[in-house]
């Protein structure tokens, strides 16, 4: 059904949620209880949940009757915003479509003298302050979808870091569009890195699922570790469940990504047999790095691709190579990612 054609339902709705729209709600049973969340239908058969107390970040994701993200063990689990030393951060991944890291150091827990910093930073472990939703109108034909929260990564005598997001979209099209925007409201410079952690599984990542991206992997020390699959492959295919992934087997890349001429870098998941597909868009100049993350275990089954200000590296490497951004006071970046699912002839023809 094309909505975009308001003749298919004009005068034949009462409430726009019939189509679709944004629903909030408070979870009230088990590890995530008490968390605010909110349910996105765009009436295109792609819904997702986007949990508010863990910085708007998004959990399930289905197209129909299939899943898109990976959800870990944990599942829904209420933030914990002092989970920031050594690998706590693991405790209460839940996994999802998508996980912020960062936004002042993401990558492994480091320290050095300006302090000491755990894995992948504090972001996903903070609430949102909601600031508004945008519902779709039927009456005026306006199908756009918005809602809009602010975190804030602050403390008194330091940096002092606000992010307004901006999750939005239109009834009818299989499509995610977030909008980051980094401030520093403090006083003194703040370090800054972020990557943005997309978990996807099964069904749409199983065994021959392709891992379409164009780009250049950067050796790094850990790949004489690599699987032998990933020797072989080289990251552009999924694989069944590795014994050798069990616990904290892995393997990752660091890619410098291509792209086209508008400053887009487009990448994504492809399973040819369910002809389902995730693409995945932004910008080089805001994030000049991708990340694969594969982790084949036994019911741990999971990859990830990640844009990036940086590689994984921690901010302490990162001020040492002379790498990590510096925000001056009042100075900001912003993010954008587009999320769009496939279906049909266009995924097997999805190549770069």
């Amino acid at each position: 059904m094309n909505l975009s054609d308001p003749s298919n339902w004009k005068d034949k709705l009462s409430n726009f949620r019939q189509l679709g729209g944004i629903e909030t709600s408070i979870l009230d049973n088990g590890a995530g209880r008490g968390t605010r969340i909110a349910w996105i239908n765009t009436g295109s058969g792609l819904r997702y949940k986007v949990v508010l107390d863990r910085g708007m970040d998004i959990l399930d994701a289905f197209h129909n009757e299939h899943s898109l993200s990976w959800i870990s063990n944990a599942g829904h689990v209420s933030s914990q915003p002092f989970s920031n030393q050594g690998i706590d951060w693991l405790r209460t991944f839940g996994g999802g479509l998508l996980t912020t890291c960062g936004i002042s150091s993401m990558g492994p827990p480091n320290e050095d003298e300006t302090g000491s910093r755990g894995l992948h930073g504090n972001y996903s472990n903070t609430p949102a302050e909601l600031v508004s939703i945008k519902q779709p109108d039927i009456y005026s034909g306006d199908l756009n979808f918005e809602i809009v929260g602010i975190i804030r990564e602050t403390t008194t005598f330091g940096p002092s870091l606000e992010l307004k997001r901006t999750i939005s979209g239109s009834l009818g099209k299989a499509e995610i569009s977030i909008k980051d925007e980094v401030f520093n409201r403090g006083n003194s410079p703040a370090p800054h890195m972020v990557l943005y952690h997309i978990n996807c599984g099964w069904p749409l990542i199983n065994e021959g699922t392709r891992i379409v991206w164009n780009g250049e992997i950067q050796k790094r020390e850990s790949d004489d570790s690599m699987s032998d699959f990933n020797k072989k492959n080289r990251f552009t295919k999924c694989s069944a469940p590795l014994e050798s992934h069990s616990a904290f087997g892995e393997d990752v890349a660091f890619i410098d990504p291509k792209s086209d001429k508008n400053d887009q870098v487009t990448c994504g998941y492809m399973n040819d047999a369910l002809e389902l597909g995730l693409s995945i868009s932004f910008s080089k100049k805001q994030m000049p790095w991708l990340i694969n993350w594969q982790h084949w275990g036994k019911n741990e089954y999971v990859t990830a691709l990640e844009p990036a200000t940086n590689p994984p590296i921690g901010q302490a490497a990162a001020r040492k190579d002379d790498t990590l951004i510096l925000l001056e006071p009042g100075e900001s970046r912003t993010y954008e990612i587009k999320m769009e699912v496939l279906k049909g002839a266009s995924v097997k023809e999805f190549k770069m």
